[in-house]
């Protein structure tokens, strides 16, 4: 829908635990009209640099509560908003190195309603 405007051009960064680069993270918004609940959202997959990232290294979060890409399959209660950012998390030692970087992101939507699923995707250049 909008793959321009789906990443936060500020929302890159490698995370940081117990002084070490455990991985790294980005906001994007939902490729949608409207908002959704979490079970629908079937796939995040993550390419950066040409790198694919496994299914299992992602993580999604969104108002206040982190998720793997599996238990978001039950998660009826909590619902990612149109126009809201989300934070996706990558876990790979080292995360990102500094500089310049060229991410794909494909979400995966399966709306009970449609007899199709929706797959969009997203490019962007970013500096970490």
């Amino acid at each position: 829908m909008f793959p321009k405007q789906m990443f936060h051009p500020h929302g890159f960064k490698n995370i940081e635990e117990d002084g070490r680069i455990t991985g790294f993270c980005f906001e994007m918004k939902i490729q949608y009209y409207r908002g959704i609940t979490l079970s629908i959202l079937r796939n995040i997959e993550v390419v950066v640099d040409g790198a694919e990232y496994p299914r299992e290294s992602i993580r999604f979060t969104v108002n206040g509560e982190t998720f793997t890409l599996d238990e978001m399959r039950t998660v009826i209660s909590n619902r990612w908003l149109f126009g809201q950012y989300g934070t996706v998390t990558v876990l790979t030692e080292g995360g990102l190195t500094p500089g310049s970087h060229h991410i794909t992101c494909t979400q995966t939507i399966a709306p009970s309603y449609m007899p199709h699923i929706l797959v969009h995707a997203g490019e962007y250049d970013f500096e970490l």
